[in-house]
């Protein structure tokens, strides 16, 4: 099955989708946040908003980089506001329903220590026996108290919509929540949306997917089931619904997770679609429900599995958005020579996770042999939008490339750049300077003096 067919199984928003980029490719022929491909016709808006917020750091995405950021600015002293699209922070963590840690727990900074001691006070940490399997939604309260004891402002439920831009430097970001839109003023933003919303509103240079047809690291949706007793199993599919699955190999990849007493969680694979495009992202949506409810017919009618499904996570879990292009772009072979730098910040211990980004079996970019790495470092120019005065990044949104995002993007190693942003932001509040203007050694110091471990 090829891109636009993909597209077109989505239904008729991925069929509109495909029709209108050039080719079917899944990339949209100029930045999204600009309003669509620059051969659209266009309008100009403009209206005045209230200058509702002022800080000095805005943190805008409330994943797990976010969050880390967040607290750490807010631990060295800086007036921090964070935005974040949902209910809750966490981001693939706990709206996303990944309930499971990746790479190394240990040694991270005092932030990330924080959250496993609260997941530990909740009994909420080692679910079924496996130490980084932790209850998502007590995941989002711990970091929500985390985050308001060290005074950090949240505003939820609130979207980033665009930023003023003057001479490389970004004065307000506007955003919009229940409010209606107003702006957020600060000294020093951070990044943390995953998909490099705030660069590409800027107009900063990014980079998506693999350089040969841009394809990103696929995504997967994530759904939960209880297991009962005493109901009859059989077809789940009302007819004419969907394409009933009758052999394993035609399953999509299909991992099955402990959820609790009773529960399982099920992630499957979606591939070849695009984050950072509007209609792309509303046809993965469509393609993972309707995949959920195939797959899940499947287990209930041919393998006899007795689950019912309880809930799907209200947003599709996302391996790649958009990187921002930073002072330096970490390469895969920096990963594989296990390189250290001056201005290493930031540590990564987890392995070349690639799925292919166009099919959606077990398959991978690399082979097995090619899969490992010994731990390795992530400069604080990595963390510096090239393009910016005052931006910083952090999460799956910084600078890499493809292959050493696949193993940099998991939650631990976004726990750390996350951290080292936070820190690098309040020194420049603090020094009144730009962001590449702070040393590079101080910041690793204050990681280190934080509980990190950089070695490599």
């Amino acid at each position: 099955m090829n891109r636009r067919e993909v597209l077109q199984a989505a239904g008729a928003g991925a069929a509109l989708w495909a029709a209108g980029t050039a080719g079917g490719d899944a990339r949209p022929a100029s930045k999204p946040s600009a309003g669509g491909p620059a051969d659209l016709p266009q309008v100009t808006w403009s209206r005045r908003v209230p200058l509702r917020y002022e800080a000095d750091v805005a943190v805008i995405g409330g994943g797990m980089a976010g969050v880390c950021a967040a607290a750490a600015a807010a631990r060295g002293g800086a007036r921090v506001v964070l935005v974040e699209r949902f209910a809750v922070t966490g981001g693939m963590l706990t709206t996303g329903g990944v309930a499971n840690f990746c790479g190394q727990m240990t040694v991270q900074g005092e932030v990330f220590d924080e959250i496993l001691a609260g997941l530990r006070a909740w009994k909420a940490l080692g679910e079924a026996g496996r130490a980084s399997v932790f209850h998502y939604e007590v995941l989002a309260v711990v970091l929500q108290e985390l985050l308001l004891r060290r005074g950090v402002k949240l505003l939820l439920h609130t979207r980033f919509a665009d930023c003023l831009l003057q001479d490389g430097r970004i004065g307000e970001a506007i955003v919009c929540g229940k409010s209606g839109p107003e702006a957020l003023r600060a000294k020093v933003f951070i990044d943390c949306t995953g998909d490099a919303d705030v660069a590409r509103s800027a107009g900063f240079e990014v980079m998506k997917g693999r350089p040969a047809d841009g394809l990103q690291l696929p995504m997967s949706i994530m759904y939960f089931v209880r297991h009962v007793k005493g109901e009859s199993i059989g077809p789940d599919l009302p007819e004419g619904w969907f394409k009933p699955i009758s052999r394993k190999e035609d399953l999509p990849m299909t991992s099955v997770w402990p959820d609790g007493p009773g529960g399982n969680a099920i992630k499957i694979k979606v591939p070849m679609f695009d984050s950072t495009d509007t209609e792309s992202l509303t046809a993965a949506e469509i393609r993972s429900r309707r995949r959920m409810m195939e797959v899940m017919d499947y287990h209930r009618r041919v393998e006899h599995k007795p689950w019912r499904l309880d809930h799907c996570s209200p947003i599709i879990g996302i391996r790649e958005g958009a990187r921002i292009v930073g002072d330096y772009v970490l390469k895969v072979d920096d990963l594989r020579a296990g390189r250290a730098f001056e201005d290493g910040v930031a540590r990564g211990t987890y392995y070349l996770d690639g799925h292919k980004p166009d099919d959606d079996k077990r398959t991978y970019i690399l082979s097995q042999k090619e899969m490992q790495v010994p731990p390795y470092q992530i400069p604080l120019r990595s963390l510096v939008a090239r393009d910016g005065k005052n931006l910083l990044m952090a999460g799956r949104c910084f600078s890499a490339d493809q292959l050493a995002l696949s193993s940099a993007r998991v939650s631990t190693s976004c726990s750390m750049m996350g951290q080292a942003a936070g820190i690098a932001a309040a020194l420049c509040v603090r020094r009144g300077c730009d962001v590449r203007q702070v040393e590079a050694d101080a910041v690793r110091k204050i990681v280190l003096d934080r509980g990190a471990k950089l070695d490599v």
